[in-house]
């Protein structure tokens, strides 16, 4: 590292040492959702190989989460696999299932956080499947960020997940459908979401410079802040999450009032 990128980095230390300064910790998200864009690209910029480019967002994912924990901010969603995703050349998508995995396994091992997943189990292979169930089981009693890890999800597919675990509960229960058709609302809907019994995100980070949701959780999201930034998710900073959340602070949420 040569003199100028040494004190473009202490610069850097020192500006959001300031920014960290004035940031008002009763003003900071409670749910924060992370749509993780840019891992492809930041290997093609570094002249590294895709799977490079997976690893170093996995390996950014930790780090996040303990400027989250830092903050007070109480739940996280980081979209880590789309239903898009699948779509993939093998070669690619391979790999990126295993660095998944691997990012699970060390989010249960840390001891920090309480894993749950948000997806649609059955597009997922066996062995992830396992590795899910036993970061939720070995994580359920920390007391830490609740970390939903979406995986295989898509929010049209959710909200149709919804749909049906509502249909079926209302059958199982003797409901006729006038009956279901007269209570239906978007509490009920609401609580057969994957995200039931949590607050929904109140700012979602989008990296990479990509403005759009891309399905990321459509229901939820109604009233949420959003806040894009150009950087590509492995180069994201904590100057970076410092500025998203000083401008989350400014923002003044109506709520559609």
């Amino acid at each position: 590292m040569n003199l100028r990128d040494k004190l473009r980095g202490l610069l850097v230390r020192l500006y959001a040492r300031r920014v960290e300064g004035h940031l008002d910790h009763a003003q900071v998200p409670k749910h924060i959702g992370v749509i993780m864009d840019g891992n492809r690209r930041w290997a093609k910029a570094a002249g590294s190989s895709t799977v490079d480019g997976h690893r170093a967002g996995a390996g950014k994912i930790e780090e996040f989460l303990g400027w989250c924990s830092e903050t007070d901010v109480e739940v996280v969603t980081l979209w880590l696999l789309s239903t898009d995703n699948f779509d993939r050349p093998q070669d690619e998508l391979g790999p990126l299932l295993g660095i998944i995995e691997d990012v699970v396994r060390t989010l249960a091992a840390d001891g920090r956080w309480r894993v749950h997943h948000v997806g649609t189990p059955d597009l997922l292979p066996s062995g992830m499947q396992t590795v899910l169930k036993e970061a939720e089981e070995t994580t359920a009693h920390v007391g830490g960020i609740l970390v939903n890890v979406a995986i295989g999800y898509g929010g049209r597919q959710e909200i149709a997940y919804a749909v049906r675990s509502m249909l079926l509960d209302a059958q199982e229960k003797g409901t006729s459908m006038e009956e279901l058709a007269e209570a239906v609302d978007t509490d009920m809907i609401g609580r057969h979401l994957y995200t039931s019994d949590q607050p929904d995100p109140d700012l979602v980070i989008r990296t990479s410079g990509e403005q759009r949701l891309s399905g990321f959780m459509l229901w939820q999201t109604a009233h949420s802040e959003y806040y894009f930034c150009d950087v590509f998710w492995p180069a994201f900073r904590k100057v970076d999450f410092l500025r998203a959340m000083r401008d989350y602070a400014a923002r003044h949420r109506r709520f559609g009032g």
